[in-house]
């Protein structure tokens, strides 16, 4: 894998991911929980990495830069996807990583993330939740985790538990964070199980 800027943490996660919602005001409770946790997560040393729109990933951005965090996003221009939010003006990074198109933008995202957190979205955060989701599958054992922020998120596992062929493996490899405060001690529980493996990559 190519080599992750920014990072002086000594252990397994350096770089956290934040996927959600483009199309949010900064009201929005959305929008403030993404602020806070890129603020309290840049605090503690971990680099933010988020797709540069707006919406959760502006939070994400700024929120980091709120504490001197560093960031990193990850975009794509595109000329030919109208549905696509883009590039935002308003979120600046330390880095810009620039990708050619949308599947290329979020596997550079899947990269660069040690840890995964998905918060409110529509078709896209859907798109990005499955992802992690079957890579957290096919490299189990290996695997890199994600949280799901919200207690809304319960409801949504249990109906693909009961619907579809979802084994305890594929329940293993996320977890749920009901609020903020709750996501860093999910992270260094992950650092505690991800520390007992001789190496850790897709």
């Amino acid at each position: 894998m190519e080599e992750k800027k920014y990072s002086d943490k000594k252990g397994f996660i350096k770089n956290i991911a934040f996927f959600g919602d483009a199309d949010i005001s900064t009201t929005d409770e959305t929008y403030t929980h993404a602020f806070k946790l890129a603020e309290i997560l840049a605090k503690e040393g971990y680099v933010i990495v988020d797709g540069g729109g707006p919406g959760v990933m502006e939070a994400a951005t700024s929120g980091a830069k709120k504490s001197g965090g560093k960031t990193i996003t990850i975009t794509f221009d595109p000329t030919n996807a109208p549905g696509f939010e883009g590039k935002y003006i308003g979120n600046v990074p330390d880095e810009e990583i620039v990708t050619t198109n949308y599947i290329e933008r979020m596997f550079k995202l899947m990269e660069y993330g040690d840890v995964f957190i998905l918060f409110k979205g529509g078709s896209g955060t859907i798109s990005e939740f499955g992802t992690a989701w079957v890579l957290a599958k096919l490299y189990y054992g290996r695997h890199k985790p994600f949280i799901l922020m919200g207690s809304y998120w319960a409801e949504i596992i249990d109906v693909f538990r009961k619907n579809m062929n979802i084994d305890n493996k594929e329940l293993s490899v996320f977890e749920i964070a009901n609020k903020v405060e709750d996501v860093l001690p999910i992270i260094r529980k992950f650092e505690t199980k991800l520390a007992s493996r001789n190496h850790y990559q897709l």
